[in-house]
């Protein structure tokens, strides 16, 4: 399976490098807020935005970041009721597929 970063590379190298050095480089690694804290953002936006695809590692990197399972399970269901139903179902079932890989 190609991953998302390679596939990036590929096709926007630029993009990629921006991601890599900026996203990640800078914004990521700012004092202002944890690690951890920068997961629970962006697990909670991703579900609320259907992001399935992105969603998916930023869940693996926030257990990384010492986010628990049952954290990201009351992110999803906080952000059904503002992002929508299907938004919280969609989530779950991408979280239950992370879970199950490790």
């Amino acid at each position: 399976m190609t991953s998302p970063r390679s596939v990036m590379q590929e096709v926007a190298p630029h993009l990629a490098e921006l991601s890599a050095d900026v996203l990640f480089g800078d914004v990521w690694e700012r004092p202002g807020l944890s690690k951890r804290d920068r997961s629970l953002i962006t697990v909670a936006t991703l579900t609320a935005l259907y992001r399935t695809d992105q969603l998916r590692g930023h869940i693996r990197r926030a257990l990384d970041n010492g986010v628990t399972r049952d954290e990201i399970g009351e992110i999803i269901t906080h952000m059904a009721f503002y992002g929508g139903w299907p938004t919280g179902a969609n989530a779950a079932q991408v979280a239950k597929e992370v879970f199950d890989e490790s």
